[in-house]
């Protein structure tokens, strides 16, 4: 890449070109990447235009807005990542950007979150995927394509080969579509990290935790593995643990959000004894109890030495379960993020994670409770760490520096672009 180059000036013409008025925050955004020296000397830049940024006056990027910026964009090879989160986009956007995707051969990164995109829009950038050879995120969360649109996306990883991160959460599929991207990622060699967090399923067979089992038992390449709110019960977990104990690639599993009580704990307790990849657990909001807690801490005490993230956030779990934990983590010196707020907490918990912090067995950044004395007693109080901190918003006022406050990216890479 060479050239300084000329962004805010090409948006100009090409709104005159197209009859269309000039966004004010557009233009900002493309007036600051045309000063942008760093974009001459490495791979490119972000184009950060999200519609939720609370300190500078946002005006919503609409189709039309997405027009001119794509036309502006499409021989434009510094920029290498698009964030339009939180904007208004609908089908008719999504069939610009498909044409834009057809053809354009820089752009990376591609941040479609929370827009007002359905299933014909999904399929035209489904479609669009297909041919397109350099995108290697998408993140569709909170679009409502539903379970046709979630099918072409399916379709798409049969033929697309670059594609690593694929974000489909919260965006009403089905389980005729989970079904078949468990069976098209059975064939993938390219997918590192995809994102299937609430579907609707109306069974309680858990037909398509079974398929995703069969599919970790093939796949060689997924890293990341999201199943949030998939009404998983400890019969999934127990298919999900017979799966693993084949698989040597991930890293990253989220099963927040379910049913999993003491009984599919010892299936996880059991996988943890013998899996030598798994790096972050997130079993936040299920019903482990003191039971479960237990189980996991057995593990991890006296066999596992790989896991280095684990999340038992809001379980049910009382002072026997989470004391456990705390003993675990001084014979383990590898896991190192732990959180456990939503739990209750008695003055045994409170000590053993107050030492852990005050020796500095547990860093404050790597866990969500902070000690503080009144009246000679110790007790926590919750901080805003997690696994997820960043999922659905990034801070307006600059990069995250202190990654540690999540975990996910700071232990598996996969999770950041």
């Amino acid at each position: 890449m060479s050239g300084r180059p000329d962004l805010h000036q090409r948006y100009v013409r090409a709104c005159q070109n197209l009859g269309r008025p000039e966004k004010p925050f557009i233009a900002q955004v493309l007036r600051e990447a045309d000063k942008d020296d760093k974009i001459r000397w490495t791979k490119g830049i972000t184009l950060k235009i999200a519609g939720n940024n609370h300190l500078v006056p946002v005006q919503r990027v609409t189709d039309y807005d997405l027009q001119v910026l794509v036309s502006v964009l499409h021989d434009s090879e510094h920029v290498t990542g698009l964030d339009l989160r939180y904007n208004v986009l609908t089908d008719a956007g999504a069939e610009h950007m498909a044409t834009f995707l057809q053809d354009n051969s820089t752009l990376q990164y591609l941040n479609l979150m929370f827009n007002d995109i359905g299933t014909s829009g999904a399929e035209l950038i489904a479609r669009g995927l297909q041919r397109n050879q350099t995108l290697t995120c998408l993140r569709m969360t909170g679009n409502k394509i539903g379970n046709e649109g979630g099918m072409f996306f399916a379709l798409m990883l049969q033929n697309n080969s670059t594609l690593e991160k694929l974000d489909l959460g919260d965006s009403d599929m089905g389980a005729q579509c989970l079904i078949a991207i468990a069976t098209a990622l059975k064939w993938n060699k390219s997918m590192k990290m995809i994102n299937l967090n609430r579907p609707l399923l109306y069974s309680q067979e858990e037909e398509t935790t079974v398929h995703i089992a069969l599919m970790l038992k093939n796949n060689l390449s997924l890293v990341e593995l999201h199943l949030c709110k998939h009404e998983m019960k400890n019969f999934g977990v127990e298919r999900l643990c017979e799966a693993l104990y084949k698989n040597s690639s991930l890293r990253y599993l989220d099963l927040s959000c379910n049913k999993i009580t003491p009984d599919g704990v010892k299936f996880l307790g059991e996988l943890l004894k013998q899996n030598q990849t798994l790096e972050i657990l997130d079993l936040n909001a299920n019903r482990l109890g003191d039971d479960g807690a237990i189980y996991l801490s057995r593990a991890l005490a006296l066999h596992n030495r790989t896991l280095r993230a684990l999340s038992v956030v809001s379980n049910n779990i009382g002072g026997k379960g989470l004391v456990a934990l705390s003993d675990a983590m001084k014979t383990n010196m590898e896991l190192s993020y732990i959180y456990i707020w939503g739990n209750t907490f008695d003055e045994a918990t409170c000590m053993a994670f107050s030492e852990l912090i005050g020796t500095g067995r547990l860093k404050p950044n790597c866990t969500d409770v902070e000690p503080y004395e009144v009246d000679g007693h110790v007790h926590l109080a919750e901080l805003s760490h997690g696994l997820q901190k960043h999922y659905y918003w990034t801070p307006s006022c600059g990069e995250v520096n202190n990654k540690d406050a999540n975990s996910s990216l700071a232990i598996a890479q996969v999770s950041e672009y």
